[in-house]
């Protein structure tokens, strides 16, 4: 049996982040037929601009971030919640996967949204308008999928995710849902 490759997307673009961290647990708590992949940052990617998008000259950036998610069988992001909604970075990346319109990266694409957040829902507004962004782009969003850690400041503090049983314990949860997606689409 091959590998299941899920590529994380961390909304977050501090060093420091509780969501970063998470999807670091997710990784360390993967069942041996899941390889969890963390992308670099989504810093570095420059705003979405069809100007910018042309054939051949499309930013290393935003290329590899293209590249990396095709070849992924599912997409997993990983967000805070800004102003109660899903960061710009990850609002960025899911623009310049949707793109060409229909056939980007996202078309039919697997993807899965949780996280975590300091307020007491854990980012379920933010992932909730990933789900919505994905499913405009043309993902095939995973509505099962849910992991909202609330209280990020305090909880993760001083005690990494992959430290935390409940946390650990729920990532275990999110991977057959993960996983069941490919099951089926080989089996078909």
């Amino acid at each position: 049996m091959s590998k299941n490759t899920v590529l994380a997307l961390v909304g977050s673009l501090r060093a420091d982040s509780h969501n970063r961290k998470l999807a670091e647990a997710i990784q360390l708590n993967a069942p041996e037929n899941v390889d969890v992949q963390i992308h670099g940052s989504l810093g570095n990617i420059p705003f979405y601009n069809e100007d910018i998008d042309v054939e051949g000259q499309v930013p290393a950036e935003a290329a590899a971030l293209r590249a990396a998610a095709s070849e992924a069988d599912t997409l997993l992001f990983v967000t805070p919640e800004h102003n109660g909604t899903l960061t710009a970075s990850l609002k960025n990346a899911i623009d310049w996967l949707s793109r060409p319109y229909g056939a980007g990266a996202l078309a039919g694409k697997p993807t899965a949204v949780v996280g975590t957040a300091f307020g007491q829902f854990g980012g379920v507004w933010a992932q909730d308008e990933a789900r919505k962004a994905a499913g405009i782009a043309g993902a095939k969003v995973l509505e099962d999928v849910k992991l909202a850690v609330p209280g990020s400041m305090i909880r993760f503090a001083e005690l990494h995710p992959k430290d935390d049983a409940e946390v650990v314990e729920q990532i275990k949860g999110i991977f057959e849902p993960l996983t069941a997606v490919q099951e089926d689409e080989a089996a078909a």
